[in-house]
């Protein structure tokens, strides 16, 4: 019942309507509570309006496993540089298979600590799929048939120090391995300093005769820009202040300020795939998964090769990115590209100010990224979500400028995400005003537009892994060459958009091909087998090996087939058994029977054949 039903009946009940009959109707006529008008009767007590640190995310993590021990498994990977839990959610129904038999989604959030709502939106995925298991269909088919592999917070040790210190929105970004940024022999040793005690880290202004700045009449905390433009006698337009930097002071007394604080590195550099040192590209570590954290990861999904869709959060921007990071390596996309462009672009309809893009042209170039191991070391079709934009804050979904900014701040957030400016002697520059914007104040949606951001995200990754391949055996061709001697063809037909095995594994030698086992029965051998292009091809590309196993290297194509010829030996009616495995699709059986199919064959009969899903 809905919260509206719920009203009404409890008005009847207490005798404050007047027409009882109404009120019936009206709540007949409601929508149940399995429409999508309202909000899903969730088993957990989970809710999206609001933002968790670490603990807060393990402890409903655990909760939400509780509540559905049936479909979620947790399992620690193992330990982040500050000792805090980097943790798995396997989400399997293990009554239509083990996890690794079927093909899985790996979906993670957080590798940048600042990045907060990217954990909530992959729990938010993990709570929709479970919640709403058995009450829509869609999701109940794609949960039966697939799995899901969920690691929330990559940077837990980054995510925590963004909520408990001082941090802008940009900051807390990395992890939290002490790391010598200004290479003088001493780590994290000048760090960021809150000056007026707001938590958060903002810019500092200075008084200068020549400033780019002025404080605005209408709002002293609001500073407006000069443009030194001539006034009609000639002289140039000058401001009162100018910046003086981020919050902070010089710690470490080398003239500078904030240039060494904790970490300093980037774990979405330090991953394999065209992986460069820090000279190259900054951040990367001394060498591909040298940080816990990124090898905790790496070492899950190698255990893993049924994967065969991946997704990563991140903000901010508004976009969908696929690889590569650096133009050299657009070869490695070429051959699966259509595949990426379909997803990518069904998800630009699906999340208002969103833009399918790629991630060295579109963004900046990024070597040894976590995306790119997976699309291009592995083969699996993997995107990037740099989650928010602020085109969403404008009803005609524009960019807004300073003033429409400067009123969604005053209107909608009541200033809770500007902290007044403050005067604040500083050792070095003297008086300085401190405040403005904190850390609150973007990157990430206002928590009452949380929600919807995570649903909509997580209906794009349910997209994707409902375009996991998926796998049946079509009609049969059985013709009769002469007495005891047969030629079948076998249609293998994929329907989604994922091709069982990617160009670019196939390419690299990725995971292992498919594979088609053909069991013969007593009296009936298999003489040869291959692959035909089409089904009424005369010719044919045999696999020498073996006549009873076809190899399957590119696998089966996008919304595709792949014809299986052979040729057996033995009685009529002899039903030889077909087995398909491939590792990011599930099995498929069926057989055939040595009974042809067509008329101007002799003996002609029209055969039966079955096949269906099967379990390793």
């Amino acid at each position: 019942m809905s919260l509206f039903q719920r009203a009404i009946s409890q008005l009847a009940r207490q005798g404050r309507c007047a027409l009882p009959a109404l009120v019936a109707c009206v709540v007949a006529a409601a929508p149940s509570a399995t429409c999508a008008q309202d909000r899903t009767e969730a088993t957990s007590l989970l809710r999206f309006d609001h933002y968790r640190d670490v603990a807060e995310l393990v402890a409903e993590s655990k909760a939400l496993t509780a509540a559905h021990p049936a479909l979620l498994t947790y399992v620690d990977l193992g330990k982040s540089s500050g000792e805090l839990p980097v943790f798995a959610l396997i989400l399997n129904n293990p009554k239509t298979g083990v996890d690794t038999d079927k093909p899985a989604m790996y979906i993670d959030g957080s590798i940048h600590g600042n990045e907060i709502q990217a954990s909530e939106t992959v729990l938010y995925t993990v709570w929709y799929l479970v919640e709403n298991y058995g009450k829509i269909p869609a999701i109940t088919e794609l949960v039966d048939r697939t799995a899901f592999y969920f690691v929330p917070c990559v940077n837990p040790d980054g995510r925590q120090n963004w909520f408990d210190r001082q941090n802008s929105p940009h900051s807390s970004r990395t992890g939290m391995k002490p790391t010598d940024d200004d290479r003088d022999g001493a780590l994290d040793e000048d760090g960021p300093d809150d000056l007026d005690g707001d938590g958060s880290i903002g810019m500092m202004r200075r008084p200068d005769p020549n400033g780019t700045h002025r404080r605005s009449e209408l709002d002293p905390n609001v500073m407006e820009a000069v443009s030194p433009e001539p006034r009609a006698d000639g002289t140039i337009r000058r401001g009162d202040w100018s910046m003086a930097g981020m919050e902070g002071i010089d710690n470490d007394g080398d003239g500078e300020v904030n240039e060494d604080g904790p970490g300093g590195y980037d774990m979405n550099r330090n991953f394999p795939a065209d992986w460069q040192p820090d000279h190259v590209q900054g951040g990367a570590g001394d060498w591909p998964f040298s940080y816990p954290e990124t090898e905790a990861v790496g070492r899950f999904i190698l255990t893993k090769p049924n994967i065969a869709a991946g997704q990563a959060y991140h903000n901010t921007g508004g976009m969908i990115l696929r690889g590569p990071g650096a133009p050299n390596r657009e070869g490695a996309y070429a051959a699966d590209r259509a595949v990426y462009d379909a997803i990518a672009n069904a998800g630009a309809e699906m999340l208002p100010g969103y833009r399918s893009l790629v991630i060295h042209s579109d963004l900046y170039p990024v070597r040894g990224g976590f995306v790119n191991w997976l699309s291009e070391s592995l083969g699996i079709v993997s995107f990037t979500n740099e989650l928010w934009t602020e085109k969403r804050i404008s009803q005609n979904g524009g960019s807004p400028d300073r003033e429409a900014m400067e009123r969604w701040r005053e209107r909608l957030l009541f200033d809770q995400t500007r902290t007044p400016f403050t005067e604040v002697d500083h050792p070095t520059h003297g008086k300085v005003l401190v405040g403005g914007s904190n850390k609150w104040s973007s990157r990430i949606p206002p928590s009452w537009m949380l929600e919807e951001e995570c649903h909509r995200n997580a209906a794009f990754t349910i997209f994707h892994a409902q375009e996991m391949p998926r796998v049946s055996l079509g009609s049969p061709r059985v013709r009769k060459l002469q007495d005891g001697l047969y030629e079948v063809t076998i249609e293998l037909k994929n329907d989604a958009l994922i091709p069982t095995r990617t160009a670019r594994a196939a390419s690299t030698k990725s995971g292992l091909p498919d594979v088609v086992t053909l069991r013969a029965p007593e009296g009936t051998r298999i003489l040869a087998s291959g692959t035909a292009a089409r089904r009424f091809d005369r010719e044919f590309t045999p696999d020498e090996e073996t006549p009873s196993i076809v190899r399957l290297e590119s696998g089966i194509p996008s919304r595709g087939s792949v014809f299986v010829r052979f040729f057996a030996e033995g009685p009529e009616g002899a039903e030889i058994a077909i087995d398909f495995a491939a590792e990011k699709a599930q099995d498929a059986r069926g057989s055939v029977k040595l009974t042809p199919t067509e008329a101007s064959t002799p003996a002609t009969n029209t055969t039966a054949t079955s096949a269906e899903p099967a379990k390793r």
